[in-house]
């Protein structure tokens, strides 16, 4: 099986799985928000936007940390396996037992409190998959993360249900959100059920030696990242908070892609830059850098034209105010694009530390920016400094990326993933008001045979991603 191949197998079936489990995901943010309405969809998003700050904090780069070392031969991998988990359990747990103590010094409602006490084993079962995901990443058993994922939004998209049928309100949703997230780990878990808690020194000593940086760069990324949705409900009411977090739901599907297809990359490209083989780690790089763009420049170029049918269509009526919000949140995707494919590769070249001052400087000019724009403009505020953000960080790991790997990347393919973007965009605008499903069949259409008719995919390489009739052979990496 070539490469293109392997990695286009494993990306599909990931993204596969991630239609399905984002399809059941919008259905039950679409329940919610007609549920709640904009107020209590708020308390939602506050408290989930609160643990997903802590989450990203003590996040330590684990995942991709620990698909890095595994794809390394140094260490055995059991222990490898059973050392990062036992770190990931005891650190997530006791940060997760602080969360609900620290929530109660902000002047957030009493809902929004005990549901974080709720949502913190939620957000504790996430944390235990950054081991496991990163374990199934380099095996290439991605068709168990991407069922483990479905299984439990099944089980979240049937229980929302029942409770909008029974009129029960946002404690007993938060309930059925950490049940879903439940089922999830032990998806996950069951298949390594002879996993222990192990502290082997060698291993533990080697795995923070790697994770510092990573950890530093995490906890700054998390301050950039995060911090407006734990800032915006210092300021501005809830219904305001509610608008601005659907529509950073819809933002982090594109975030979720973007973190599939560097997951399957990252250990490629680690292999091939620790064997020293030049060539294929400028290939991999370069598939990269091609593969983001190809799927998330046209993703932009359509949530910016069609935002307020996409709030519409997945939140309701009552949230039609936050396409606004999503089309200008659009543009930072830009942003993350670089970053993520950059990012990950600064991580496999092992150049973190100099890396650490992007994410600090960006930290502390997004903080000093969200709490002068924030009180003063709201979620407008909020917008552009997050746009600036992404941006700063994206262009700077870019120049990290390329000054320490000695490799610049062709740009001749993204110049032509960018001029079909630009023109499927400027078609679906030109005939609007459309329906959002048309409209979106007629971008999908349109860019498709632009991207055909440039030759950014060829008909071949199509006819090889397509064909998986051999999909049982693994990658050796």
């Amino acid at each position: 099986m070539s490469l293109k191949r392997q990695i286009a197998h494993n990306t599909t079936i990931q993204i596969v799985g991630k239609v399905i489990s984002t399809f059941l995901g919008l259905i039950a943010v679409a329940l919610m928000t007609r549920h709640l309405g904009a107020e209590k969809f708020g308390w939602y998003v506050t408290a989930t936007s609160y643990l997903q700050f802590i989450g990203i904090l003590i996040d330590f780069g684990f995942t991709v940390t620990i698909s890095n070392m595994l794809a390394e031969p140094e260490f055995d991998k059991t222990k490898l396996l059973n050392t990062t988990f036992t770190w990931r359990f005891f650190s997530a747990l006791l940060f997760y037992l602080i969360a609900p103590l620290v929530i109660l010094f902000f002047p957030y409602g009493r809902e929004i409190k005990i549901g974080v006490a709720i949502l913190s084993l939620s957000f504790f079962c996430t944390a235990l998959n950054q081991v496991f995901i990163g374990y199934y990443r380099t095996k290439l058993q991605l068709f168990v993360v991407s069922i483990s994922e479905i299984v439990g939004r099944i089980i979240l998209v049937i229980g929302i249900w029942l409770l909008v049928n029974q009129q029960q309100g946002f404690l007993p949703i938060t309930m059925i959100v950490t049940i879903a997230s439940f089922a999830t780990t032990i998806y996950l878990w069951w298949p390594l059920r002879a996993i222990r808690f192990n502290f082997d020194k060698t291993i533990s000593r080697a795995l923070f030696i790697k994770i510092w940086p990573t950890a530093l760069a995490v906890i700054f990324n998390t301050l950039y990242l995060q911090a407006d949705r734990v800032i915006l409900p210092l300021y501005r009411s809830q219904s305001e908070v509610g608008l601005y977090g659907a529509a950073y739901r819809v933002l982090d599907i594109v975030t979720q892609l973007e973190a599939i297809v560097m997951g399957i990359l990252m250990p490629l490209i680690t292999y091939a830059w620790s064997m020293k083989l030049v060539d294929e780690f400028k290939k991999r790089y370069q598939l990269g850098f091609d593969l983001l763009a190809l799927l998330l420049f046209p993703m932009i170029v359509g949530i910016f034209v069609l935002a307020e049918p996409i709030m519409r269509f997945i939140a309701g009526p009552a949230f039609g105010g936050a396409g606004i919000m999503l089309k200008y949140l659009s543009l930072s995707i830009f942003g993350t694009c670089f970053g993520m494919i950059f990012g990950h590769v600064i991580l496999a070249i092992n150049k973190q530390r100099q890396a650490l001052y992007v994410y600090v400087s960006d930290a502390l000019l997004s903080l000093i920016g969200y709490f002068i724009f924030i009180p003063k403009y709201g979620w407008l505020g909020a917008v552009a400094v997050t746009i600036f953000s992404e941006l700063y960080a994206g262009f700077w790991l870019t120049v990290l990326c390329i000054h320490y790997s000695k490799i610049v990347p062709k740009l001749i393919t993204v110049l032509k993933i960018t001029i079909a973007s630009m023109l499927m965009g400027m078609l679906v605008q030109y005939l609007q008001p459309l329906a959002l499903i048309p409209s979106i069949l007629l971008g999908l259409i349109t860019y498709t045979s632009l991207a055909l008719g440039l030759k950014i995919v060829r008909k071949d390489t199509l006819r090889e991603i397509l064909n998986l009739s051999h999909i049982a052979e693994d990658v050796k990496v």
